[in-house]
């Protein structure tokens, strides 16, 4: 699995224990359903973005023809 790859799944990981930690306070209960599913949304977005910026540097590759 690539490095991003692995990143991403990191950052579902952390966002799954963020939203428990809300459940088990009760601040998802007051939030509702439509915002959180908003919100996770957002979060596995930018967790994306994160992940494809820092996959490493683009480099091409020059083919000598003789």
């Amino acid at each position: 699995m690539k490095w991003t790859g692995m990143y991403l799944v990191g950052y579902v990981i952390l966002i799954g224990g963020v939203l428990g930690a809300l459940w088990k306070a009760g601040i998802l209960a007051e939030i509702g359903t439509t915002w959180t599913i908003i919100g996770v949304v957002i979060a596995i977005g930018i967790g994306i973005m994160l992940a494809v910026s820092s996959s490493g540097t683009k480099e091409s590759i020059e083919i000598d023809r003789k």
